[in-house]
């Protein structure tokens, strides 16, 4: 008996994950902006509250207003993700960035593939060696940058907000492929920034900030623009729907390749600064990756399913992580 080997993965994967890596990675720069004139919190609600109605709106528009309509249980589920993934992580991401440059935080970020992976060691799951040698390498980047603040790129109170940040953003990326979510992956996007951002202008209000529109630059208006347009609209959607469709391992790599992408920029229109830490941080961490990524692509020998069997990364197809 002949095996055959394929990869399942939809190939609309190496379309979402491109967009992922460096739009995600150009967002950085769009919070340094945004945070210069105005509250992080408040500026991160606004972000996410704009984006579920405009992507409400063209949902609504292209497929009609019951493409909208979730069980309550899913629409809780929806709830609590986009909570830990835009109150926690994104709105802890702002706060940071007050305290480093654009740079360092996203290199921090890159703790969040070594979180996934410990949380699929944690359910049974058994990663290929390759997979954990590649977040452990990254992870020695991440070890690199933390324990330097990034060469003085930032302060001890950056580093705690931003790895906190990651550890809730990881979590939110974790149980999304587990708990029933709303069977349209745009649909969950309205409900997760919709929580989300409530929740962060909720917390903005009650950590006394408030907004000032007088005062709120130019920059900061096209950077909050940049956010809702690309960085909610189009990479957060193309994030939800890999959650469902791709190997959590491999989703979580954006962590590594937003970096370089987050760097680069912050150099070349913020006039930060970059460090042989961040550089050397940086390197290694982008040497991780490349394992991840090349373990992850590989072809699979298909084999009959063995019920209850949890060998290998892949994730559950969309509908059976759905349910």
């Amino acid at each position: 008996m002949t095996t055959q080997t394929h990869d399942s993965r939809p190939p609309l994967t190496w379309v979402a994950l491109p967009i992922v890596y460096v739009v995600w990675g150009s967002t950085y720069l769009g919070i340094h902006y945004v945070v210069q004139t105005m509250p992080p919190l408040i500026g991160a609600g606004i972000r996410f509250v704009v984006a579920a109605v405009v992507l409400a709106a063209v949902l609504a528009i292209l497929r009609g207003p019951s493409v909208l309509r979730v069980p309550w249980r899913r629409l809780g589920t929806a709830a609590l993700i986009g909570l830990l993934l835009l109150t926690g992580g994104n709105g802890m991401v702002g706060i940071a960035e007050q305290h480093m440059s654009s740079g360092l935080a996203a290199l921090l970020v890159a703790s969040v593939p070594l979180w996934l992976v410990v949380f699929r060691v944690s359910t049974g799951d058994r990663p290929p060696a390759a997979t954990v040698g590649g977040v452990l390498v990254g992870f020695g980047g991440l070890a690199l940058l933390t324990l330097t603040h990034g060469g003085g790129s930032g302060d001890v109170t950056g580093v705690v907000v931003i790895l906190l940040a990651s550890l809730s953003w990881s979590i939110g990326s974790f149980l999304s492929s587990r708990l029933p979510m709303p069977e349209n992956p745009f649909a969950a996007s309205v409900y997760e920034m919709a929580a989300g951002g409530l929740a962060l202008l909720a917390a903005g209000f009650g950590r006394g900030e408030a907004l000032h529109v007088g005062e709120v630059s130019r920059a900061s208006w096209l950077g909050l623009a940049y956010l809702i347009v690309f960085g909610s609209l189009v990479a957060f959607t193309s994030y939800v729907w890999l959650l469902g469709n791709a190997p959590i391992s491999l989703v979580g790599t954006y962590a590594y390749v937003n970096p370089a992408v987050a760097v680069l920029l912050g150099v070349a229109f913020a006039g930060e600064h970059a460090s042989w830490t961040i550089l050397a941080g940086g390197l290694v961490i982008i040497l991780g990756v490349g394992l991840v990524v090349s373990t992850e692509r590989r072809p699979r020998t298909a084999a009959p399913p063995e019920p209850g069997s949890e060998g290998g990364p892949a994730v559950e197809s969309p509908t059976q992580a759905r349910r």
